[in-house]
């Protein structure tokens, strides 16, 4: 359910022009990586015409042009936007589905695709569903076992398995 502030209470949270210069600092960073790539595939002018990063480099040059401009309007502009971008709660929210999604893609890593997307599953059917630990670990289980069988089987296209190795017993 969605929380609407009643009249007179105070909305806090994260002002919109902090997002605004977080966003602008990040995208400064892809366009310095852009440049910086291109500069090492050869961003100058060779007698057979532009080399193979004049373009990117050129665009990443704009990328960072632009990502200063929003920085400088976002942190020191006169119409600067200070209202609440996000507050409290709804960044609870946001992190509460943002962190397991997170840590899930590190999971993968070690157990692989199925086994870290069943344990994903359950959890988050106990945690934010609220369902039995034995209904979300039963769906867990039979979801990755029928996506394993069709890819692993059927289409004969194999995924990730990890570090760990825990389904090697199958053959797959």
């Amino acid at each position: 359910m969605d929380h609407h502030p009643e009249a007179g209470e105070v909305r806090t949270g994260v002002p919109t022009y902090v997002i605004e210069a977080v966003v602008a600092v990040i995208v400064l960073i892809l366009g310095a990586t852009v440049i910086f790539g291109s500069r090492k595939l050869g961003s100058g002018w060779t007698s057979d015409g532009p080399g193979a990063g004049y373009f990117p480099f050129y665009i990443g040059l704009i990328i960072c042009i632009s990502a200063v401009g929003i920085f400088w309007q976002a942190v020191f502009g006169k119409d600067r936007n200070t209202e609440v971008f996000v507050d409290n709660e709804q960044l609870k929210r946001v992190l509460s589905v943002l962190i397991p999604a997170a840590i899930y893609i590190g999971v993968i890593q070690v157990l692989g695709l199925y086994i870290a997307s069943a344990i994903y599953i359950a959890l988050f059917m106990i945690v934010l569903g609220k369902y039995s630990v034995l209904k979300s670990v039963v769906l867990g289980i039979v979801i990755n076992a029928f996506f394993f069988v069709l890819f692993e089987v059927w289409f004969k296209v194999p995924l990730y398995k990890g570090m760990v190795n825990l389904l090697g017993f199958t053959g797959y």
